[in-house]
């Protein structure tokens, strides 16, 4: 069986754009995965807001987030892009963010520049280390992969602050540094979103975010734009937190949730969906207590 990180990599060698949707957990990436998606974006800013109902600015630790992206990658059998934040540290941290998140069975880890503790790319009062020292964290990350198909993405949060001349200055560095993928957070128009694509060699990744500070465009607009790998993080996030908010007037308001019925996934469906047929498969075979095949008589 190819591995996630080589077929990665070759998603990403196609003249088409990949589309990786944001997941916050194991039961979002299965949906994805389901409907077609051939890879998933695991979001540090969904991921915050599930596990400890707080914004995105640093809270969660290496471990916590390795542990998710495990269990995401465990789900699901298409590769897996983990953000992996500011790497939780200088060089040395990054080296052992590295090999927790590998361990993990992700295909593509996501470091940015921002100083810790960080925030949601799409917030203002983000600040960025020294380049050298973003250059030094991309090396030690190059360095410490096992496999060599692991991609290392490399995101600068230059662009807000400092204009896009920068970023585009520290994206060429982090390429030159061994970056797989250079991720330029926050362009403003097309034209920045133009220059993006027109500047590098490696692939280069668009962050659409609902609300956020990058013009909202479609697959199809950001395949034509240029991009090679496009991420929708938080949608379903916020869908998620839309639909429970909704539920839970209904169901204060009424009493029941009758009336909203039509909007759940049917009980059978769901239990398709979490893998219900292959835990009775594995109940035939293995815990009834007899050897199907041993001889008979």
């Amino acid at each position: 069986m190819e591995k996630k990180t080589t077929l990665l990599r070759r998603l990403l060698q196609r003249d088409e754009i990949l589309i990786a949707p944001g997941v916050h957990d194991p039961l979002v990436a299965k949906i994805v995965e389901r409907e077609g998606f051939e890879a998933v974006y695991m979001t540090g800013y969904g991921t915050t807001a599930s596990l400890l109902g707080k914004p995105d600015v640093g809270l969660l630790t290496l471990t916590e987030m390795a542990d998710r992206a495990a269990r995401l990658a465990d789900a699901v059998d298409i590769p897996v892009i983990a953000d992996a934040d500011t790497g939780y540290g200088n060089a040395v941290n990054v080296t052992r963010t590295i090999r927790e998140y590998e361990r993990a069975g992700v295909a593509c880890i996501q470091l940015e520049d921002q100083v810790a503790p960080k925030k949601c790319g799409h917030m203002l009062g983000r600040e960025v280390i020294p380049l050298q020292e973003m250059v030094g964290k991309i090396r030690a990350a190059c360095d410490a992969r096992r496999d060599d198909d692991l991609m290392i993405m490399a995101r600068t949060d230059a662009r807000t602050n400092f204009g896009i001349d920068a970023a585009l200055e520290r994206g060429k560095a982090f390429e030159e540094a061994g970056a797989d993928i250079v991720f330029i957070e926050s362009p403003e128009n097309i034209d920045e979103m133009r220059r993006i694509t027109s500047s590098f060699r490696v692939p280069v990744i668009a962050n659409m975010v609902e609300h956020g500070r990058t013009p909202f465009l479609s697959a199809a607009e950001l395949d034509e734009i240029g991009f090679d790998l496009g991420i929708f993080p938080v949608s379903s996030t916020y869908v998620i937190a839309k639909a429970v908010t909704e539920l839970m007037r209904t169901l204060k308001r009424d009493g029941t949730t009758k009336s909203v019925v039509d909007r759940m996934i049917p009980f059978g469906e769901f239990n398709e969906l979490i893998g219900l047929p292959e835990v009775r498969d594995m109940e035939r075979r293995y815990a009834t207590g007899r050897d199907e095949d041993a001889p008979k008589g």
